[in-house]
């Protein structure tokens, strides 16, 4: 299958399984990949590892192929179905990671600008190069790298399609760390850095962050007073607290 979805104990692991084609995307791969999202949402993981399978890509982008030749009803709807499977990283109950192992590029580097995180091998390379083509980012692109890296650096890139190796990605915030070694265990080693916490307290800071993206600071702080609250209210919270009073390891239960 081009899309798998296996578990590693709290760890739920997509890998696109293409590399045949440099793990491009295709309509039916989106599909798939939006399957594997709804299976993960479902499961009892706390955390969701993306990335691509063997060495020289994490995606290589859209299918171009498969582009050509569609009338505008069929070009839109196809930007939507992206953006609206992409869009599911955002309310997953959990925080989710790319691997970027190598090419991300167009629709792939999209997908990994969806993702809570992003982790990049030494060879990674990055762009949005859909300029070069006459085309602009139809995946999110243009909205999520400059909430990544601001405005004036994203302008840059989609303007000009450059890549961009991993020690500048890093430097720029695009990515979060440059892993070394396997970058499956990389990925695991970082997400058991907040799988131990409580699901529902990371969904609610993380929507606390997503939403500051979109509104000005004394509306995003009346949202961050409001989802304080409410993380007040949960069994975890008070968990977290005893725990601390009693010195002793919390114990999350997800309520």
């Amino acid at each position: 299958m081009p899309i798998t979805l296996f578990y590693r104990d709290e760890i739920a692991i997509l890998t696109i399984d293409r590399p045949e084609a440099l793990n491009a995307l295709s309509f039916s791969l989106i599909g798939d990949i939006e399957a594997r999202l709804d299976e993960a949402a479902a499961s009892s993981a706390r955390a969701l590892l993306i990335t691509g399978a063997g060495p020289k890509a994490f995606c290589a982008g859209a299918d171009i192929g498969e582009l050509m030749h569609r009338d505008l009803d069929a070009q839109k709807r196809g930007a939507e179905f992206g953006q609206r499977v992409f869009a599911k990283l955002d309310t997953l109950p959990m925080p989710s990671v790319a691997i970027i192992n190598g090419f991300a590029f167009g629709g792939g580097l999209e997908l990994a600008l969806a993702c809570t995180f992003r982790l990049a091998t030494a060879n990674a390379k990055m762009g949005l190069p859909e300029i070069k083509l006459g085309l602009i980012p139809g995946y999110g692109g243009t909205q999520r790298l400059s909430r990544a890296i601001g405005e004036a650096r994203a302008m840059e890139m989609i303007l000009s399609g450059r890549t961009i190796k991993a020690d500048e990605a890093q430097l720029m915030g695009l990515v979060n760390r440059l892993v070394e070694g396997d970058p499956i265990e990389a990925g695991i080693s970082f997400a058991r850095e907040f799988t131990g916490h409580s699901l529902l307290a990371m969904r609610l800071a993380r929507s606390a962050v997503q939403r500051s993206m979109e509104t000005t600071l004394a509306e995003g702080l009346k949202i961050e007073a409001d989802l304080s609250t409410l993380a007040y209210q949960t069994a975890d919270a008070n968990e977290g607290m005893s725990a601390f009073l009693e010195k002793r390891k919390a114990t999350f239960t997800d309520r």
